[in-house]
């Protein structure tokens, strides 16, 4: 058994391009899924719809049979927290519904999450979980920005929900988000709250998957039979969103963010790094 740190992939500007052709890609199949999404429509019929969109594009699917998994897309319901798997069951008014899917171009991995709310919310509670999420997630990614350790991104997430929500809403703790490029999951580990651990040095070349994963009350759960699906167990609801993020030598570039994240991190702030897909 090595002692050694598992080897951080670093990543060559080429190589980056060819990342944030594979998250635009999946950008675009999470707002075709955001405008499926309503009361009445399966969770298999959203799985569906990427999967076709997926292929259509001439990517590959890159949760479909990994590790045995058998859909395109872990779907997750209400108190299902993460790995939530595609059936038959409609959609309902006010359920938190989070879609995390990820896709593979030319051997380059992309991975990102999104939740949302089914029509009206079912209370300001729900609105807030949501909410504090997706703050959590770019708290984090703008930690990254200046951060000299991975660890700094955890303590980033855990602080901006302490501040947001108190004791409400809890991590999932022993999930978090990883290294992405070849692979799907790669060193290192990305936890979404402080830990022992400070992790590797921060280096251009890195690509990071963040994705913090919040529940409302406790923060208890179970792994169903299936060996996937986890469920809170006290008696909340969860959300769950992530993206994927290069470090390059001029700055941050998301991903799987329509504009590479240019928006949220000047509203940070922080100027993020050129785009190779831009126009001119």
């Amino acid at each position: 058994m090595s002692l050694l740190p598992e080897r951080v992939e670093l990543k060559t500007p080429e190589q980056i391009a060819v990342m944030r052709r594979s998250g635009k890609l999946l950008h675009r199949v999470h707002d075709m899924l955001a405008e499926h999404i309503r009361p009445g429509i399966t969770t298999d019929q959203l799985d569906t719809l990427a999967h076709d969109m997926i292929r259509d594009e001439g990517a590959t699917p890159n949760f479909l049979g990994y590790q045995g998994y058998p859909a395109t897309l872990c779907i997750s319901v209400n108190e299902v927290i993460v790995h939530g798997i595609p059936d038959d069951r409609p959609l309902q008014e006010g359920d938190i519904v989070s879609i995390d899917g990820g896709l593979i171009i030319e051997g380059w991995h992309s991975d990102a999450a999104r939740t949302h709310i089914v029509g009206a919310p079912r209370s300001s509670a729900d609105e807030d979980l949501v909410r504090i999420t997706g703050e959590a997630l770019w708290a984090g990614i703008a930690a990254l920005a200046t951060a000299e350790r991975v660890g700094q991104i955890g303590a980033a997430i855990e602080d901006h929900v302490t501040d947001a929500a108190g004791e409400t809403l809890s991590h999932l703790e022993g999930f978090g988000g990883h290294g992405i490029g070849s692979a799907m999951h790669q060193a290192p580990d990305v936890m979404n709250y402080r830990t022992r651990s400070r992790g590797p040095k921060i280096r251009p070349g890195m690509c990071l998957a963040i994705e913090p994963m919040l529940i409302q009350g406790p923060g208890s759960w179970v792994l169903e039979d299936d060996d996937w699906t986890v469920r809170a167990t006290g008696g909340g609801r969860a959300a769950h969103v992530e993206h994927s993020v290069a470090v390059t030598e001029q700055g941050l570039l998301v991903l799987t963010e329509g504009d590479g994240g240019a928006a949220e991190l000047a509203a940070r702030g922080i100027t993020a790094a050129p785009d190779p897909l831009a126009a001119g």
